[in-house]
């Protein structure tokens, strides 16, 4: 075993420079592939909150509401919640109908806004009750409208699917970009790792032919050239992984989500997936390549 550590370590060092391209290719399209990653995880997140379960959203009057459908200074009363309930599960064209009170408005409101100084001076009683419907067609949100826009106690209708699209849009196209440019970019590392390899094995070819000689299995000549490259490809990893956490911290906790309170990001754990991820394909385009590559100088 100690050979085999000898025989790569004297690989890096004598095809340095090709290994040190390897780790900043590696470390650049693997950072790609991990934001890719983490925007895949970040509009999965918005979307199992909003998008996939709500479509319009439904809200009743309150004390301070104004509108033709409200009585000033005065909630919309319990009548009127049912009366407009009734109307939302008899409608065809809606599949599912869920209530919030003004507490559970308000606890969704102070997960969104844990780190503000606003949520001192709030409370349930600043919160508005409402309706959220999903929709057998989100097409049809016309006919919805139509359905209990002038009931008693709605004060408006909000179809969240016109302020989410274009969101969901720019996040999707920002992932596929990150991870076809990273997919290019893994393909020129994994020809590196070929080529570094293959050029450490045609330097040591008089070597690996006495060995084939003496009776030396091929696990035991690969294994050098699978620890160079299986490096390499590791500390490409670890400096994405690096990359991953600062865009977490700088980019994420002190900017994004205090500019932008109202969306759930993502934390450490997502990032953790996303290192994880990073590890596995990293040992992978290092293997495949050098497997490949040597499997010529085995030959005797």
């Amino acid at each position: 075993m100690r050979h085999t550590w000898r025989e790569a370590f004297s690989g890096l060092r004598r095809n340095g420079s090709m290994a040190l391209a390897v780790i900043v290719t590696m470390w650049v399209s693997l950072s790609l592939f991990g934001v890719g990653l983490l925007a895949t995880q970040q509009v999965d997140l918005i979307k199992g909150r909003w998008y996939d379960r709500i479509e319009i959203t439904v809200f009743l009057c309150t004390a301070d509401s104004s509108g033709p459908n409200c009585t000033p200074g005065q909630n919309a009363t319990d009548a009127q919640r049912e009366a407009v309930r009734a109307a939302l599960e008899a409608d065809p064209e809606v599949q599912t109908v869920y209530y919030q009170d003004k507490e559970e408005v308000f606890e969704e409101f102070r997960q969104a806004y844990v780190d503000s100084p606003i949520l001192s001076s709030m409370s349930s009683e600043n919160m508005q009750d409402l309706f959220r419907i999903k929709l057998v067609n989100p097409e049809e949100y016309a006919s919805v409208q139509a359905t209990v826009s002038e009931m008693p106690g709605v004060q408006a209708i909000q179809d969240l699917r016109q302020y989410l699209d274009p969101l969901f849009e720019w996040l999707n196209l920002g992932r596929w970009l990150a991870v076809g440019a990273s997919a290019l970019l893994l393909g020129a590392a994994m020809l590196q790792i070929a080529n570094t390899i293959r050029v450490a094995a045609f330097s040591r070819r008089r070597e690996i032919g006495i060995m084939r000689l003496v009776g030396a299995s091929n696990a035991y000549i690969m294994a050098p050239f699978l620890i160079e490259s299986l490096l390499a490809a590791l500390l490409g990893a670890a400096l994405a992984g690096g990359t991953l956490a600062a865009l977490q911290q700088f980019v994420i906790i002190e900017k994004a989500k205090p500019a932008i309170q109202s969306v759930q990001w993502i934390g450490w754990d997502h990032v953790g997936i996303a290192v994880v991820g990073l590890v596995i394909v990293a040992v992978v385009l290092s293997i495949i390549p050098t497997l490949i590559a040597t499997r010529r100088f085995l030959r005797v």
